[in-house]
């Protein structure tokens, strides 16, 4: 290195990968600089530079000055390998700059740290690490014994656990051909150990995660469902939250998806075949990686799901691992499970594949029910993914059903002539109406309150005003008659 280099270096003033002393008198300050390069992108220490000006004075280098400086560098753990290069300063009288480079930091290593302390590169300053960016650079440096999932879950037993969680989950690798048949008479504890959910006898977190019954001091485990009218959090018609291990939420999330989501069916062959707007087994997949590779050690954070009139948004507290991005992530990848030990387990039950192509399945399921692909988006501390719905609605109050006239003719309320489309507003109550009429034209207004959960003079009112609007009309007496929808929605 020159001094030309020096000034090529310092010719954009100090910066996320450079800083700069005056001389080795302030060699602490500059130590706590170098770890937070080797924290963060790399970068150069140089004493012998003005900070302010930018001047290069240099500074007289003597033995001692190389012991200091030496011993500075063996106060950063883990130990590194830096050697500083000396630059003479021209017309100077025999003064030096240092200039030392730092390599950046690497994703599986433990976090760097200066006399016991570890810190980070913001922009152009040097800071202390916050506490969560260190635990979590230590639980991926050895997962196997820094991850919050193998910690021993202090005060649980096994009969804090499901037996039929787990029996279950053996069955199904079994009938997967993941797990020996011989597991199903395992004893609990025996069935523990072979899927590592054991730390010297004593059950981990990861056990409780998946099988546990008793969750007073787990307030994590918990799915936040809710479904919003329109398209924003201002309104919402539904609101719930369900508490319990992996299994629970999967289940309580799915069956918040039915409750909300569209049904259609179409008749192949001699069969009928029904899906929700957004393919069932997509939704499964997503929600079933948002409870495996989420952060579990921050007792605030869950898992939402939250349903708009044109989406449905999955989000989980964590990150995507480093290798993958929202824009990477639907390329063919390998597997990065977050928690090694319960994606183990949800694999051998065959809840989880685990070669990294949950991501496709999902894309090629959407694909083939003519629905968007689903988006990803990250903010470096939480992961969504979007499903968008077939059809979307242009209003927070109401959706719009396109109507055809009959045949072309002018029609009931809302129709047209020569074939054009009409708009008929109809509430999201309404749009449920029909979709029970079109799936049963001879249920009755009972059964139908009962799925809708609303009261019966509600759903009279709105059959009234569906009748008025020409969507709707009923033949027969009240006992052996039928709905008939007038006209089919787009």
């Amino acid at each position: 290195m020159t001094i030309e280099d020096i000034k090529q270096l310092i010719a954009d003033d100090e910066h996320r990968t450079l800083e700069l002393k005056k001389t080795t008198g302030e060699l602490k300050d500059g130590m706590q600089s170098a770890c937070a390069f080797l924290n963060t992108e790399g970068g150069w220490l140089i004493f012998g530079i003005a900070p302010t000006s930018l001047k290069i004075v240099g500074q007289m280098v003597t033995d001692n000055t190389q012991r200091e400086l030496a011993q500075a560098l063996s106060g950063m753990e883990p130990a590194i390998d830096v050697r500083a290069q000396y630059i003479e300063v021209p017309d100077s009288e025999g003064k030096q700059v240092i200039a030392l480079h730092f390599d950046s930091w690497e994703e599986g290593l433990i976090p760097y740290t200066y006399q016991g302390r570890p810190y980070i590169r913001v922009e152009s300053t040097t800071r202390l690490m916050p506490r969560e960016i260190y635990d979590e650079r230590l639980r991926s440096s050895n997962p196997n014994k820094f991850a919050w999932e193998t910690q021993v879950a202090n005060g649980i037993t096994i009969a804090d656990l499901s037996e039929e969680r787990i029996r279950n989950a053996v069955r199904g690798g079994i009938t997967g051909g993941r797990i020996n048949a011989s597991a199903e008479n395992d004893s609990l504890e025996s069935l523990l150990d072979k899927f590592k959910l054991l730390k010297d006898g004593k059950i981990t977190n990861a056990a409780v995660v998946l099988f546990g019954k008793n969750l007073y001091d787990y307030p994590q485990l918990m799915l936040r469902m809710a479904y919003f009218r329109g398209k924003d959090k201002l309104v919402f018609i539904d609101n719930k939250q369900a508490e319990g291990n992996f299994y629970d939420l999967l289940d309580a999330g799915i069956a918040f998806c039915f409750r909300h989501l569209s049904l259609s069916g179409e008749v192949k062959g001699l069969l009928r075949e029904e899906h929700l707007e957004i393919p069932i087994e997509a939704l499964r997949e997503a929600l079933t990686n948002a409870l495996c590779h989420r952060r579990y050690d921050d007792p605030r954070a869950t898992v939402s799901l939250a349903i708009f009139d044109d989406r449905l948004e999955i989000t989980n507290p964590g990150h995507l691992p480093v290798p993958l991005t929202p824009e990477t992530i639907k390329e063919p990848h390998g597997s990065y499970p977050y928690n090694l030990r319960i994606a183990q387990v949800l694999y051998l039950s065959t809840n989880l594949e685990r070669w990294g192509t949950g991501v496709s399945r999902m894309v090629e399921l959407c694909r083939e029910q003519g629905v968007p692909e689903p988006e990803y988006m990250t903010d470096g501390h939480e992961v969504k993914i979007v499903f968008k719905k077939k059809y979307q609605y242009n209003s927070d109050e109401t959706k719009n059903i396109n109507n055809d006239s009959d045949g072309g003719n002018s029609g009931g309320s809302g129709g047209s002539s020569g074939g054009s489309m009409a708009v008929v507003q109809l509430s999201d109550l309404q749009i449920k109406i029909c979709e029970l009429i079109k799936n049963d034209s001879h249920i009755t207004v009972a059964q139908m309150a009962v799925d809708l959960a609303v009261a019966k003079r509600t759903l009279e009112r709105n059959l009234a005003d569906l009748q008025k609007k020409g969507i709707l009309s009923r033949t027969g007496n009240t006992s052996a008659g039928r709905w008939m929808l007038l006209k089919e929605s787009k």
